[in-house]
């Protein structure tokens, strides 16, 4: 077993070395090829590198020589601008010197024709001005009649030209715009089922009439008209809040103080429900939205306004609906002449709560509801209080006058009536040479008789425009007024 032992030792011994033996044969081999493959790596590197080093010499070249052909460029560039710089300098020099002899000459030529009208003044003896007025005069005097007939035709053919086209915009606006219209009045009736009930609404010793005036702020008129009632006041809506409840007073039957304040109230909520929906109905039928509920409220509150007899809010949805039909012809804005045209007269909503003109207070109400500025410019100068900004304002006073003028559409009264001949008589007979004037057809013309001795003809065509502006600037009338001046020459002679 020893003898075993000691065998086993030294075979294993043996066995081990040879394989040492053998792994570092093989560790050497590796060596040898890591180094054979170092060399092959190293020398395909350097090869790649010289390429690399040969092709960026020959870029590098390549460069250098396009840059030295740009330098060349632009040194022959540089060259010209300099020669083109001092040519220009001398060009420059060569123009001013021009322009300094050419003021000489003109300050010159200038002096000369001084001393030349001095002395034609001198030997004519009198001055360019009025040598100007004589020429004009005489010329005037000598072609009078040519002149005259001569502007006869002119603006004749160019009022014809431009009425057939004014004609043409705006009776297509017209026709596609008809808001019936009704005379407003200050009364309004009631019909009652009897005659008994007169003495119901009257009451006690007149307690049930006097509570209904006392809380509406209106009239109430009992008298022998049959089943009729009366309601007077000037503001409609008293008048409207006192119908409503008198109508539900009679057909409740209860009419005591204590149930008239109860449908007083409720009348006057009826009446806001109103107004609020007559606002929306009108905004909606002519085409504006966005518009604030409160902004909304007071048009609604134009229903109850009357100007002339003629209804404010009809009259707004008209003109909004002719304002945006003008725009539409015209290549106007419609939006804002729509807009503008509703809300041109929102002033006299409050009118008679505010101090000032409608359209002042128009124009404060609109900017404190953040109105655009261009409806609030087309809105301030619809009465031509403002000069006119953009031709929506132009289009929104031309449909305030057409829904105005419209027959029927307006009423007037006596006195204003007499006021406005008093003063179309007044203005014409202010110019000198007229001898008489007579305002007619209501007011919408007035003739003029001018002495002949003093005017001819032509002054007598340049007087009728003088009134006309004179009339437009400060008189204020629906539609318009025809001045007609006449120049009559009588001469009288008898054969004895």
């Amino acid at each position: 077993m020893v003898v075993g032992l000691f065998l086993g030792y030294c075979i294993r011994q043996w066995i081990a070395k040879r394989n040492y033996e053998t792994v570092e044969v093989k560790a050497q081999r590796r060596i040898k090829k890591a180094e054979e493959d170092v060399k092959r790596i190293v020398r395909e590197a350097s090869e790649e590198a010289s390429q690399i080093v040969k092709k960026a010499r020959k870029e590098t070249d390549e460069r250098n020589f396009e840059i030295l052909s740009r330098e060349k460029i632009l040194l022959k560039r540089e060259n010209s601008l300099d020669q083109r710089y001092a040519t220009q300098e001398m060009r420059e020099k060569e123009f001013s010197e021009r322009v300094e002899r050419l003021k000489v000459i003109k300050e010159n030529i200038e002096r000369a024709k001084k001393e030349v009208d001095l002395r034609l003044e001198e030997i004519a003896g009198m001055t360019q001005e009025k040598a100007k007025e004589e020429l004009i005069i005489n010329v005037e005097r000598e072609n009078s009649e040519e002149i005259l007939d001569k502007i006869r035709r002119i603006e004749r053919e160019g009022k014809e030209r431009f009425e057939s086209r004014a004609k043409e915009i705006l009776s297509t606006a017209i026709q596609r715009c008809a808001v019936d219209q009704t005379q407003e009045i200050t009364t309004t009736i009631v019909n009652i089922p009897g005659d008994e009930i007169k003495g119901r609404i009257i009451g006690k010793e007149g307690r049930n009439i006097k509570t209904l005036e006392k809380l509406t702020g209106v009239e109430i008129i009992i008298d022998d008209t049959p089943e009729a009632v009366v309601i007077s006041g000037f503001d409609s809506v008293r008048r409207h809040i006192a119908k409503i409840a008198l109508e539900k007073l009679i057909k409740d039957g209860r009419i005591q103080p204590a149930r008239i304040e109860d449908t007083v109230s409720w009348a006057e909520n009826e009446i806001t429900k109103q107004i609020r929906d007559a606002g929306e109905l009108a905004a909606y039928e002519v085409g504006v939205v966005g518009l604030d509920p409160k902004l909304i409220q007071l048009i609604g509150r134009l229903k109850f306004r009357t100007s002339y007899g003629q209804n404010v809010l009809l009259h707004s949805v008209e003109v909004s609906l002719l304002a945006g039909a003008l725009a539409a012809e015209v290549g106007g804005n419609t939006t804002i002449a729509k807009r503008a045209g509703l809300l041109h007269d929102i002033g006299k909503a409050l009118d008679h709560q505010v101090e000032g003109s409608h359209t002042d207070i128009g124009v404060r109400v609109l900017e404190r509801f953040g109105i655009e500025k261009s409806v609030i410019s087309a809105v301030k100068s619809h009465h031509e209080e403002h000069p006119y900004e953009s031709v929506e304002g132009m289009l929104v006073q031309a449909a305030d006058a057409i829904s105005g003028s419209r027959p029927g559409a307006r009423k007037d009264n006596l006195e204003n009536y007499l006021k406005r001949l008093a003063d179309l008589e007044e203005i014409a007979n202010s110019f000198r040479g007229v001898s008489k004037s007579y305002a007619i057809a209501a007011g919408r013309e007035i003739r003029i008789f001018v002495n002949p001795d003093e005017m001819d003809d032509l002054q007598s065509r340049n007087l009728a425009k003088e009134i006309a502006e004179r009339i437009h600037e400060e008189l204020r009338y629906p539609g318009e007024i025809r001045v007609i001046v006449i120049r009559e020459k009588r001469v009288i002679e008898y054969a004895k």
